[in-house]
């Protein structure tokens, strides 16, 4: 792809390295400038490039320019076509690296992985610098518009920046033109635009003051939606956006409300009452008159009230609370979640007890086992201890808990967060063979197996989108083909669309409501939506009816086995009777096993099931090697697997830390493994799985970590009055070594 740059003397852009793709544009690295990225637009459109034009003749401040950080991630150049058209293909904008959306620091359970340290303090803060980020862009007059999680990024310090910027309303003051943001995301949406269409409206400021609202509660509530709660009614509970329309905000102190609070949302008293005040002004007066919700403004300000009076807890330095409170909510909270405490203190996190599953109730436990006490392999923090102490090392809990940051953690793209998408296994399985046709003549309409073919062949090409464009046109030909709604769902899902892609398996099942594979297909994306739904029990207990179906309607499938396995194992983490749900998951992998023993995917799943019945046997020696058995079986069927050396590795150290006879043996294994899965990962772009390697094997080999911190150097920054930085939860360290990642969990296994 050849690109004109318009500077005084036109440079030709040669972009080769595509570093995301949506459904609009793909990003593309720009050669020699590692600041800067190409967005080029899959179909250009002269509406695009005069909406391109304003924003550049008018950019917004950037609170945080004399900090180095982009607030606001705009757009920098326009790039035309090489052929001297004049056509505008695109633009280039900051490259932002470093940066986590919203949602893995206002949900405890990813923020627990990434940045455990990162406490109530920090949240505020993020808090207050998202509302300095929407008043700078609101002060030039511009609206997002589309307002969601997925636009706004928040670093380990607390800084914020909002992306997908050229998706936002524009108003053109020279031409007195308003460029519209056509869509918006129901949760965020205020009541007064649900269920409009947003192409005939102009979006105002306080339209997007409610989404600022929802996600400052969500930041402070962690992660609980305003409008969501427990439906008091004998009906089918309402979606968000009806609750919004009907201005039913759970902790309404005007109304009564249909709702209860959910059982794991933190208390509304928890909330500075400043705030509290705010929260009702704009999801209850608001609801009645819009013009009154707080503007960012006033939202600041109220937050720096409550960071003015946070107090620390005597029990644990990480719990900050507001001292209008008479004891400290997180200490209640953590008893109240079983023990699982939001803000781990900092020896939880050194002796990483924080990453490892809750504790089984009293009743169910069995008599605890007595043996070595070392960090259990959950996540990509693994602080290590010598072998002949106790004592941790500082340096090496650093390293753990930048996670990725050592390595280049994360690399964010306006949306393209995904630099590697791979597609399900199993829902490639479900393409129709391919069949070898004619070339239509001439002078004919293509014909739906013309657009089917299309379509599969762009999604064995990875390309989805077109995928799901020609499997659309073959739906438009043939309504009643269940298998192409399933493959444009499989599309669906692989583009991270679980929503669209259920629905494309809901009607493949109104179509053939005996399709085993789009139960199995619809199982997946109820399990991956449970990490965006306020109820994710609902959705796995949605995944597991599906699996269950198509177990009844072939008992002879193991995808289902597998799958349903998978969530049992799920369920069984957070269960009383955790024991007794990893017999369950063990016995589905047996059966998929036994239908089929070349499946890989049986055995890792199973290894990775007895290795969490190690954390609660009393012969846990002899579970690791069950585990380490099904590992090694699962890479005797394909030894491409990163993903099985990386655990078995890191099973292998385990067995080593704990100094039973074979140390060496396992040490070395550990370190083979984690090398073998750095070598395979990089081999095929994987870089999830390269991250991951490298990073556990920074601490397998303690000199090898040494050194990297040795040669990386601490950023330092100061702080400005709009937008602040706290001081970093680990301290961020510049890598030697710079690549693109995401947060690889076991969820992954679908893809």
């Amino acid at each position: 792809m050849q690109v004109l740059r318009c500077l005084s003397q036109p440079e030709i852009l040669n972009l080769t390295v595509s570093l995301g793709r949506g459904g609009e544009a793909c990003i593309y690295a720009v050669p020699a400038a590692e600041n800067l990225v190409a967005k080029i637009y899959h179909k250009p459109h002269p509406t695009q490039a005069d909406k391109l034009r304003a924003m550049l003749a008018n950019p917004p401040e950037n609170p945080t320019a004399s900090l180095g950080h982009i607030s606001i991630a705009w757009p920098q150049e326009l790039l035309t076509a090489s052929d001297g058209s004049g056509e505008v293909m695109g633009f280039l904008m900051p490259r932002i690296q470093g940066m986590l959306p919203i949602m893995d620091f206002y949900n405890p359970g990813i923020r627990r992985q990434h940045c455990p340290l990162f406490n109530y303090q920090y949240l505020l803060r993020a808090a207050r610098n998202l509302a300095a980020a929407f008043a700078a862009l609101h002060a030039s007059n511009y609206c997002i518009g589309d307002v969601n999680e997925s636009n706004i990024l928040i670093s380990d310090t607390a800084l914020v920046t909002l992306v997908d910027t050229d998706s936002f309303q524009v108003h053109d003051p020279q031409e007195n033109i308003v460029y519209r943001c056509p869509v918006g995301k129901p949760e965020f949406t205020p009541p007064e635009l649900q269920n409009k269409t947003f192409s005939d409206y102009d979006r105002q400021i306080y339209h997007d003051l409610f989404g600022l609202a929802v996600l400052i509660f969500q930041l402070l509530m962690e992660g609980t939606h305003p409008f969501s709660g427990i439906f008091q009614e004998n009906t089918e509970p309402p979606p968000y956006e009806v609750r919004i329309a009907s201005g039913h905000f759970t902790y309404s102190q005007k109304q009564q409300v249909p709702y209860k609070p959910t059982p794991i949302a933190p208390p509304w008293q928890i909330l500075h009452p400043s705030l509290q005040n705010l929260f009702l002004l704009c999801f209850e007066d608001g609801h009645v008159n819009p013009q009154v919700r707080p503007n960012a403004q006033t939202w600041l300000s109220a937050i720096a009230e409550a960071e003015a009076t946070l107090v620390t807890c005597t029990v644990n330095g990480q719990h900050y609370y507001n001292n209008h409170l008479d004891k400290c909510p997180w200490c209640e909270r953590t008893m109240r979640l079983g023990g699982r405490d939001p803000f781990p203190s900092f020896h939880t996190i050194a002796s990483g007890e924080h990453l490892r599953p809750r504790k089984k109730s009293r009743l169910h436990q069995t008599p605890p086992i007595v043996k070595p006490v070392i960090p259990r392999f959950t996540g990509h923090y693994w602080p290590v201890f010598s072998k002949n102490s106790s004592q941790f090392r500082p340096y090496v809990l650093l390293a753990c808990l930048v996670g990725f940051g050592l390595f280049g953690y994360l690399d964010v793209m306006i949306k393209f967060t995904r630099l590697f998408v791979s597609p399900n296994p199993y829902t490639q399985e479900s393409l129709l063979a391919r069949k070898e046709i004619s070339p239509p003549h001439l002078d004919q309409p293509p014909t739906f197996i013309d657009f089917y073919q299309k379509g599969e062949m762009a999604y064995q090409s990875r390309d989805y989108e077109l995928a799901i464009e020609n499997f659309g046109l073959a739906i438009q030909l043939n309504h009643s083909d269940a298998k192409t709604y399933i493959n444009r769902g499989n599309a669906r899902y692989n583009l991270k669309d679980y929503e669209g892609a259920l629905s494309d398996f809901n009607q493949a099942l109104r179509i053939n409501p005996h399709d085993v594979k789009a139960y199995i297909n619809r199982g997946n994306a109820h399990y991956m939506l449970a990490d965006y739904s306020s109820d994710p029990d609902h959705e796995y207990k949605q995944a597991l009816s599906d699996f269950n179906r198509a177990i009844d309607f072939n008992n002879a499938e193991p995808e289902a086995y597998i799958r349903r396995g998978i969530i049992r194992f799920q369920l069984a983490k957070y269960s009383n009777n955790s024991e007794s749900g990893y017999k369950a998951a063990i016995a589905d992998l047996d059966q998929a096993i036994s239908l089929n023993a070349s499946k890989s995917e049986a055995y890792y799943q199973r290894g990775l099931v007895r290795y969490q019945m190690a954390q609660y046997s009393g012969n846990y020696v002899e579970e690791y090697k069950k585990a380490i058995a099904d590992f090694n079986q699962a890479l005797n069927i394909n030894p491409r697997l990163p993903k099985v050396y990386i655990k078995r590795g890191m099973v292998h150290y385990e067995l080593a830390q704990y100094g039973i006879s074979g140390y060496h043996q396992n040490q070395v294994q550990a370190i083979e493994d984690l090398q073998t899965a750095a070598k395979v990962s990089l081999e095929q772009e994987d870089m999830e799985n390269y991250q991951q390697a490298l990073s556990n094997f920074c601490v397998v080999v303690e000199n090898k970590c040494d050194t990297l911190l040795k040669s990386s150097t601490i950023v330092g920054k100061t702080n400005i009055s709009t937008q602040h930085q706290e001081p970093k939860c680990a301290e961020s360290i510049q890598p030697s070594i710079i690549s693109n990642s995401e947060e690889c969990t076991e969820k992954s296994v679908f893809h």
